[in-house]
């Protein structure tokens, strides 16, 4: 007997709403998602469409009805629960706008639970859009098949962000200057790790990340890596030590 197609199938549109999802909702599309479903993937009605709402999890649905600009989804059944995240925070530095978008983008994709922009002196940007971060992160969920998405905190100074510092979340300061190996350093617990900019921190700024309690100082081994580079590198790192990779 020939095996029986996997159901929905792999090249099923997947697509983030906003609303909470439950079975027999109608789900209303209208804008960019609903030109994709219906100008780019020329979907009729009947069609599988895999939703996910960042909060109840996956869900099957089918168009139910489709107009030129607009479409409705019907919910069939929940698919998949929302994935649990690992307790890590990636603080980044702002760097030029397309390396920043990209590493919220890989930041999402990595299993990070909280993505924190940071303004610190050497820093070639002063500001962030959190929307324009936060459509690049649904983006990298919808393709990579996640069920959660980091949640994109406001842009934070240096000195706020150590001032207001939680207690109990050790913070791994990814430092070219020098540090314990990460892989030995990592230990069990909430944690975040501290990249920083294209031009790397003040003295100053060093001094004072380094002083904090909550601070632990590494390497990210004998080579000088972009900011970029480091984050993903760093992520990767405690994921395989203290995430979901093992």
């Amino acid at each position: 007997m020939p095996a029986t197609p996997a159901w929905p199938p792999k090249s099923t549109p997947r697509l983030f709403v906003e609303q909470t999802l439950a079975e027999g909702q109608d789900v209303a599309v209208s804008g960019g998602a609903a030109h994709y479903l219906i100008g780019v993937m020329r979907l009729k009605v009947g069609a599988p469409v895999v939703l996910f709402d960042d909060r109840t999890g996956e869900y099957l649905a089918h168009v139910a009805s489709a107009g030129k600009r607009d479409l409705t989804l019907q919910v069939a059944q929940r698919l998949r629960e929302r994935e649990p995240v690992p307790d890590i925070w990636l603080c980044q530095a702002l760097v030029k706008k397309d390396r920043f978008d990209w590493i919220a983008e890989k930041a999402c994709e990595l299993g990070a639970a909280r993505f924190v922009p940071v303004l610190t002196t050497r820093c070639v940007v002063d500001k962030v859009k959190e929307d324009r971060l936060r459509a690049h992160v649904i983006e990298a969920a919808e393709q990579c098949e996640r069920t959660a998405l980091p949640d994109i905190a406001p842009l934070a100074k240096l000195d706020a962000l150590l001032r207001d510092w939680p207690a109990d979340r050790t913070l791994y300061f990814c430092d070219e200057r020098g540090g314990a190996p990460f892989g030995s350093a990592i230990t069990s617990g909430p944690a975040a790790l501290l990249i920083g900019p294209e031009g790397g921190f003040t003295d100053a700024e060093n001094s004072a990340i380094r002083a904090h309690p909550a601070a632990v100082a590494v390497s990210l081994g004998p080579r000088i890596l972009r900011a970029d580079t480091a984050a993903v590198a760093a992520l990767s790192v405690w994921m395989a030590a203290q995430g979901d990779w093992i």
